[in-house]
């Protein structure tokens, strides 16, 4: 098994350049962990290029926690929108902003614990806050990562949180940081949820089509 991933990591690696970058993977390029933060948090049930062009929009007119707690919300619910539930993320984003400034110094925690600690942040945000905006190790799972483990023949989990257990087990370390960003950019060009393109897909050879009932 451990053989097989590490064969299917690298030729992912190399295939990389023909995707579209993920909207995560182009905030992460500012080396910042706030941005990342509220990047994911913008992305929650929201299509990438809609995050993108939030994320940037907002951050044009605040870059840290004491910027944004200077807006209202009303001005962030403009700045964020269409990003689903912007009225609820706006509020959160403040929360939040808060909390940092208050418990955190105006920084971002780089643990995951404390990173659980702040509202609206899930295992699958922290994890990404950790990876891509610190560098650190870390196995962030949402519902690409997670179908694509499954589909594959890694995992057979239920859950998303059940999957990041086990591919920590399974993924050798060295591959954690950039996994994500890998199976999120490899669902979303190839492996999609709905008739996935196994017809040029480089990994499909190893791949076990667990649940696929159509493709091309």
């Amino acid at each position: 098994m451990i053989d097989t991933v590490k064969e299917i990591i690298e030729t992912l690696k190399k295939e990389k350049g023909k995707f579209k970058k993920t909207a995560i993977s182009e905030i992460q390029e500012t080396k910042d962990p706030f941005r990342v933060l509220i990047s994911c948090l913008l992305s929650l049930r929201t299509k990438d290029n809609v995050t993108l062009k939030a994320s940037k929009k907002l951050f044009s007119v605040a870059k840290t926690p004491e910027e944004l707690l200077k807006l209202s919300t009303k001005k962030i619910e403009e700045l964020i929108y269409p990003v689903g539930f912007y009225r609820v993320k706006a509020k959160r984003i403040k929360e939040i902003s808060k909390i940092l400034i208050e418990q955190f110094g105006g920084k971002v925690p780089d643990s995951l614990d404390e990173l659980l600690t702040l509202p609206g942040v899930g295992r699958k945000t922290a994890n990404i806050v950790i990876t891509q905006g610190f560098n650190k190790y870390g196995i962030a799972v949402d519902t690409h990562v997670h179908r694509v483990s499954n589909r594959l023949g890694f995992v057979k989990t239920k859950t998303p949180e059940e999957t990041e257990i086990e591919l920590r087990r399974i993924i050798p370390k060295k591959y954690w940081i950039e996994f994500n960003d890998l199976f999120v950019s490899f669902g979303q060009n190839i492996c999609t949820p709905i008739s996935p393109k196994c017809s040029i897909c480089p990994i499909s050879k190893y791949c076990n089509k667990v649940g696929v009932k159509t493709h091309r």
